[in-house]
């Protein structure tokens, strides 16, 4: 890995991994013969489609086994947002199931599938809440699942806290009562250790430019046994489940940018970790009695750090402080002037909602970068609380 990647050097403090990351060098290498000499269509049978086929087998074997599953259970979509679409709507259609559960922070892509469920099926979502840290309650969950339910979807890691949800507790819950889990881990896989096995999950939504690969390829696990209804239908691609001519190209940045993150999974964990902790000891010890930490202190990403700091709204701060790229939330709430959903749906305050940023750490994260980030916020939030 290089010391810096080229898009970051002459620009501000990137801390915004959580909204997007950087193509990591090593991925547009692997993906860019696939943009030029291996240009056939792997589903043709000729010889211009087998190096195309090869590569998508081997991309998709690089996703299947970051998170522990067979290659023959992972499908490869264009986003996030579609995979958790097959996923919830997929497994609710294919079933005679009236009922699903969710949760209230969840992400928007799942929360559109619950409304189109609502709105085009007559499906009811059954939202849980969650605790101070934002945790869904298991207990919760028991009593939700009193009636006839086909699905739960509870997303692992949230986007603007970084807080882990007890996958593995509520997948047992669920299954117990004959329910499927599904449970989007966009945040998730690539930060921590999954699988799929150890969570007994059922289906799993992975995104790639959550770990360094392109924006637009995505990916779902499918547990073996598992019904879906397909939401595009054609030509039988990815079994029958995601028709369209695969983009092969991207699939194999997706499949580098697993394979890169599983061999550095647990030293870039620990780096990241030690990284985020530094950066909210820093802002701390400059702003003394004015920075609150929202989430969980252990049970998040080691990435994450989404923090209150009293005395200045979290857009009014980045407006003043061009050093530093980062968010006041979710990136898919961008331009909004409305406090978070997340945060109030932890029992924040909405002065509380609107103090917070989301600063979330990379592979490309220093620690000269952390410590003159801590830096300009302070300045600027000492300046904005005088």
């Amino acid at each position: 890995m290089t010391a810096s990647h080229p898009a970051l050097v002459d620009g501000p403090i990137y801390l915004d991994y959580n909204a997007t990351t950087p193509v990591d060098p090593r991925v547009v290498e692997a993906a860019l013969p696939y943009l030029t000499d291996y240009f056939g269509n792997p589903s043709s049978g000729h010889r211009y489609s087998a190096e195309p086929r090869a590569a998508l087998a081997e991309a998709r074997a690089e996703v299947a086994h970051l998170i522990g599953a067979q290659p023959d259970s992972v499908i490869i979509t264009g986003s996030g947002s579609e995979a958790d679409a097959l996923a919830i709507q997929g497994s609710v259609l294919a079933s005679d199931s009236t009922h699903m559960i969710s949760q209230v922070t969840e992400h928007p892509a799942v929360l559109g599938a619950c409304e189109t469920l609502s709105r085009q099926h007559g499906i009811k979502t059954t939202y849980l809440p969650v605790d101070a840290y934002g945790r869904v309650a298991p207990d919760d969950l028991r009593k939700a699942l009193t009636q006839p339910t086909g699905l739960v979807s509870i997303m692992y890691a949230n986007n603007e806290t970084g807080v882990l949800q007890p996958i593995a507790e509520l997948a047992a819950i669920a299954h117990e009562h004959g329910a499927l889990l599904h449970t989007d881990a966009a945040q998730a896989v690539g930060k921590i250790p999954v699988d799929v096995a150890e969570l007994d999950v059922d289906l799993v939504t992975v995104v790639g430019h959550k770990m360094y690969a392109p924006k637009g390829i995505g990916a779902l696990y499918v547990r073996p046994g598992v019904r879906l209804e397909p939401l595009v239908r054609g030509g039988g691609q990815e079994h029958g489940l995601r028709a369209g001519t695969e983009n092969t190209a991207w699939a194999v940045a997706f499949g580098a940018a697993a394979r890169i993150a599983g061999s550095e999974l647990v030293d870039e964990g620990n780096r990241l970790r030690g990284l985020r902790d530094r950066l909210f000891q820093r802002l701390v010890d400059q702003l003394p009695g004015r920075v609150q930490l929202n989430g969980h202190l252990t049970q998040r990403l080691p990435n994450t750090l989404n923090v209150t700091i009293g005395g200045v709204r979290g857009d009014d701060l980045l407006a003043s402080c061009p050093q530093v790229a980062a968010s006041t939330g979710s990136a898919c709430h961008t331009g909004t002037t409305e406090p978070s959903p997340v945060l109030l749906a932890m029992g924040c305050s909405a002065d509380r909602a609107l103090g917070a940023l989301r600063l979330t750490l990379g592979r490309w994260t220093s620690q000269a970068d952390v410590d003159e980030a801590a830096d300009h916020i302070a300045e600027v939030a000492r300046a904005s609380g005088e």
